[in-house]
């Protein structure tokens, strides 16, 4: 990204799944709007490319597929693990192994993933690992609040600082 291109960008929008009729997913009002730097690869890449050249005060709609967006579901990402990985200072951490929880977990190498817990057996839990609107085409729709040129500290750190 260079300093020329970036932006601060301030919206609000729906999230739906599919089309404008779809099921809503997220809603972003103007009291509370997303704030982004444009171009510091915080955002989906096509998101970016659909709202870079709006200005303050324009309406948007666009369709981002769901290869596009974050990707389809990928059958791999669910997994059977031992029920015994959830067991903390010798007790079964029940309050976590809850069908529909979303947890953190971490990989063989530390990466960080969310998972869901699926079901949960006697010695195994199925977690889905997949992204949750994978799979998904995202229709958005909307408004750009605010338009701005990026501070010398948003551009160094590559994200908007939240107002204090």
């Amino acid at each position: 990204m260079s300093q020329s291109d970036a932006k601060v960008i301030a919206l609000t929008y729906e999230l739906r799944e599919g089309g404008p009729e779809g099921d809503l997913l997220e809603s972003v009002n103007k009291e509370q709007p997303i704030e982004f730097l444009f171009g510091a690869g915080r955002l989906n890449q096509s998101f970016e490319e659909n709202v870079k050249d709006l200005d303050e005060g324009q309406a948007f709609e666009f369709l981002i597929e769901a290869d596009d967006a974050y990707g389809q579901v990928n059958d791999k990402a669910v997994v059977d693990l031992p029920k015994s990985i959830f067991v903390i200072d010798g007790k079964l951490a029940e309050d976590l192994l809850v069908e529909g929880n979303i947890i953190n977990m971490e990989d063989q190498e530390g990466n960080p993933h969310r998972g869901k817990i699926m079901a949960i057996g006697d010695e195994k839990v199925k977690m889905d690992f997949n992204h949750p609107l994978a799979g998904m085409d995202l229709h958005f729709q909307g408004k750009v609040i605010r338009r701005r040129e990026p501070t010398r500290d948003e551009l160094n750190q590559g994200y908007v600082k939240p107002e204090e």
